[in-house]
């Protein structure tokens, strides 16, 4: 069975990362509002696609706007940018006396979700001057609001991993697919965010996710942090499935959430060792089958490992 679905859902520690429109002097967050009238900070998975390319250096696709619309440049194809590779584009022409007109496009291979904070909106501003400046010049000092919220924030990134370097007649090669992803993994584990003034750590403080044949992002509003504490139990039943035992994998921070000890006693992790990846090992709790299966239910060795 081909698991061409991988998805990684993922925490981290961030403060007011994402601005919207503004009201007056007073700058907003980006908010949404859940079905308790809790408010709730987000980072758009626009945003976060924009930091993702820029660090991956992969900001290079030419544009045009030669349609009225500022897009891909039509020649740009996946070969040569991964950018429209993972993230797919819209390119149209404008209909002319040589052409019909019309779009070509993608749908994106990599799919972000919002990075949602797991703690509600307070409503704390930071009052703000140019005090500084206007002393030095003699001139009338501005005043202005800034919304602020610091929380723990999840997001997820699922790959079809079979369509990745594929588009119409192009087809790439597969140690070019796999850098493409590779450098894709990578650069989530150290993204950041400049805003404001301030350079906000993105990098992953929690991660759970796994290939599957399924390509559904299995952990996408499922994890959650109360009282500083992953909501284990719900993960755990989670991977009892089917479809993710075996093949999901967890990693965690030390020293940052306060049940990290029922982790370590979970999994009898001495004191002198700091959990950087934790994998689920054993078999669903479901009808027992026969050792045969290995051979049609299992992929290869050499399918599975890559030796350097």
């Amino acid at each position: 069975m081909k698991r061409e679905g991988l998805t990684i859902t993922m925490i981290f520690l961030a403060e007011s990362a994402n601005y919207g429109e503004g009201i007056g002097n007073i700058s907003s967050l980006k908010k949404m509002t859940r079905g308790n009238h809790e408010q709730y900070s987000y980072i758009s998975r626009q945003a976060m696609r924009y930091n993702i390319v820029q660090q991956s250096n992969w900001d290079t696709t030419p544009v045009d706007g030669k349609s009225g619309v500022v897009q891909f440049a039509p020649s740009a194809t996946i070969k040569d940018y991964p950018e429209i590779d993972l993230f797919g584009y819209m390119k149209t022409t404008a209909k002319g006396d040589e052409q019909k007109g019309g779009a070509a496009t993608r749908s994106a291979v990599a799919r972000l979700s919002n990075a949602i904070a797991l703690e509600p909106f307070q409503g704390n501003l930071e009052f703000l001057t140019n005090m500084g400046l206007a002393v030095r010049g003699n001139l009338e000092n501005g005043i202005a609001q800034s919304e602020v919220h610091r929380s723990y924030y999840a997001y997820t990134m699922s790959i079809d991993l079979d369509r990745v370097g594929i588009d119409g007649e192009i087809d790439i090669d597969k140690e070019e697919k796999a850098e493409r992803v590779k450098i894709l993994l990578d650069t989530m584990q150290y993204l950041y965010r400049d805003i404001k003034g301030r350079r906000e750590n993105l990098s992953p403080l929690f991660v759970i996710g796994g290939r599957y044949s399924r390509k559904n992002p299995f952990f996408e509003n499922r994890v959650k942090v109360d009282d500083n504490k992953i909501n284990v139990e719900t993960l755990q039943e989670l991977i009892k499935d089917n479809e993710l035992a075996g093949y999901t994998f967890t990693g965690i921070t030390s020293g940052i959430f306060d049940n990290e000890k029922i982790v370590r006693e979970e999994f009898e992790l001495p004191d002198n060792l700091e959990p950087i990846n934790l994998l689920a090992l054993g078999y669903a709790d479901t009808e027992k089958k026969g050792p045969d299966r290995h051979k049609t239910e299992r992929i290869s060795l050499d399918e599975l490992v890559t030796y350097k």
